[in-house]
């Protein structure tokens, strides 16, 4: 398997940071790693908040809590920082995502969770199979509507698209500072990233 698909183990332990935040109700983790986004992604927040223009705020706010768990299951893994997705990173994916997507016999009578294009899962099989189960459950348990779901799958899948390609080199982003991941860093140690931040609140806010 390619060295740049997500493993099934990083996007477990991705899952499970995000719900221990949740459960302790961490706010100020969360605007922390809120912060790190947007100072590394800020294309990816917009793609997101596209959604939240067109169709509202709480549309929009599931828009962009999907796009940041993809992005934490892709850095996860790394030994560097993410590229910087562009908006022509993210607008090329989205045509292509169009294009796969088309493709696709019955689409639109299929759940929410199933509307997506065998190359595209074929790709990031991990990412999609937890993201799959993620907004079946969400809308199982009416953590949000059908209608929701099925308006966020497909910007989700370009957020996938566009980093599958940035790391792959099919199209590159913008090179950001690196950023080695090392056991010895300690956590109140400075962020190998050069943030000048100590490492637990930076990349180390989710480890």
């Amino acid at each position: 398997m390619s060295a740049h698909v997500v493993s099934a183990d990083d996007v477990e332990r991705t899952i499970t940071a995000f719900t221990r935040l949740d459960q302790r109700g961490d706010k100020k983790a969360m605007n922390k790693l809120a912060q790190r986004l947007q100072r590394e992604q800020p294309f990816l927040l917009q793609h997101a908040a596209a959604v939240k223009t067109e169709h509202g705020d709480t549309v929009g706010e599931a828009a962009v809590f999907y796009a940041t768990l993809v992005w934490a299951m892709f850095d996860r893994g790394r030994a560097a920082t993410l590229p910087r997705l562009t908006a022509q990173n993210l607008a090329d994916a989205d045509k292509v995502v169009t294009e796969a997507l088309a493709a696709v016999d019955g689409l639109a009578d299929r759940q929410p969770h199933e509307r997506v294009a065998p190359a595209l899962v074929e790709a990031q099989p991990h990412v999609y199979a937890k993201l799959a189960a993620l907004l079946a459950e969400d809308v199982k348990e009416a953590a949000m509507t059908a209608e929701t779901a099925t308006t966020i799958v497909k910007p989700t899948q370009v957020v996938v698209e566009a980093f599958d390609a940035a790391l792959t080199g099919r199209r590159p982003g913008e090179r950001q500072g690196t950023f080695v991941a090392d056991a010895k860093v300690g956590r109140n140690e400075s962020c190998p990233c050069g943030s000048g931040k100590k490492y637990k609140k930076c990349h180390g806010e989710l480890a």
